[in-house]
């Protein structure tokens, strides 16, 4: 593949993208079209009036839809970047925050977050659910890794295997929260399934204030990334302190990982199809997989949201619609390692 091959992919996908919110901002109950959504967010934009439109459209583009739209999209490109990165350093197409389980070590911090809310222990809400997702995903993090010490080589099939033991024991723990919070389980529940019902605008500047920078720092590292698929020992000789480097990214994609469960709850296998499916068309050059995951990562997410939201006769949540894509796509990744490894 040449060099502008990549950049126009890049280019067609952010098109793709604008255009998405563009359509997903318009489908509903109430049908809004696509030159009045765009009218709409000009005039937004630039402090203009909308004359001749229906005045309910402005406050149900900026005030209802709008706010979930950009949220779904940070969160899939926030997950499809983090399943990218514990990818290239597992060097493992099966490895993303779901299947490491950092994902379910943050439901599990914001389920307790939850229901020290529902007790009437006061923590400011604002604060208190991404504070314990990060904490519940850095503590997964480092089970994950000592459960896995003794395996020297620190192989990507024993961190796999040690989080889905480590899931496993926080499945029991986020079981015990729901017959804590008793009558209220029907909240831990629902947000446990992932939804992005009544997100607002302080969900997206919280998304946007970490996934951002956190994505341009992980793309700070992507020549480091390069190098080190070439193996530690040639990592390390040619200047890479490989230790250091997967350290701080594993850090950073379990902070993005943290940030999406707070908002929208356990949306698993985004970041398990859209790094695989990409790495297909752009190679492994992290350089040009990274921006192009974040910007594949939330169109799927958006789209997906978009048909829970729009299409179908009653809205699902959205975790169980991206598992019934993405467990299929799961099973065919390992059937196809299994047959690579046999031949």
């Amino acid at each position: 593949m040449t060099s502008s091959k990549p950049i126009l992919l890049l280019v067609l996908l952010f098109l793709t993208l604008c255009a998405t919110i563009v359509l997903a901002t318009g489908m509903g109950f109430l049908e809004i079209a696509p030159l009045e959504v765009i009218k709409i967010l000009w005039s937004q934009a630039t402090d203009q009036t909308t004359g001749g439109m229906d005045p309910t459209f402005p406050f149900v583009v900026m005030e209802v839809r709008l706010p979930r739209i950009l949220t779904a999209a940070l969160v899939g490109g926030g997950l499809a970047v983090a399943g990218a990165v514990f990818q290239a350093i597992l060097l493992n197409p099966l490895a993303d925050p779901y299947t490491l389980g950092i994902s379910s070590g943050a439901a599990f911090g914001a389920s307790l977050a939850i229901v020290l809310s529902l007790f009437g222990i006061y923590v400011p809400a604002w604060l208190s659910i991404p504070v314990f997702a990060f904490l519940g995903a850095m503590a997964t993090l480092i089970g994950v890794f000592s459960l896995a010490a003794p395996d020297n080589r620190l192989s990507s099939n024993t961190l796999i295997l040690s989080g889905v033991i480590v899931a496993a024991i926080l499945s029991a723990g986020i079981g015990f929260i729901k017959y804590l919070a008793d009558e209220q389980v029907s909240v831990i529940i629902f947000w446990l399934m992932g939804s992005f019902v009544g997100r607002t605008w302080s969900d997206v500047l919280l998304t946007t204030a970490v996934i951002l920078p956190g994505l341009l720092f992980i793309l700070y590292f992507a020549r480091d990334l390069n190098i080190m698929a070439l193996g530690e020992r040639t990592a390390d000789t040619l200047g890479v302190e490989t230790a250091r480097v997967k350290k701080m990214l594993l850090l950073c994609a379990s902070l993005i990982t943290a940030i999406c469960v707070s908002v929208s709850g356990i949306i698993g296998f985004i970041g398990l199809i859209i790094p695989h499916l990409l790495r297909l068309i752009l190679g492994p050059d992290n350089r040009m997989l990274l921006p192009a995951c974040f910007l594949g990562g939330a169109i799927l997410l958006l789209g997906a949201d978009t048909i829970t939201r729009a299409w179908l006769p009653s809205e699902i949540p959205i975790g169980v619609l991206t598992s019934l894509i993405g467990g299929p796509f799961f099973c065919y990744i390992f059937r196809k390692k299994q047959l690579a490894l046999s031949s």
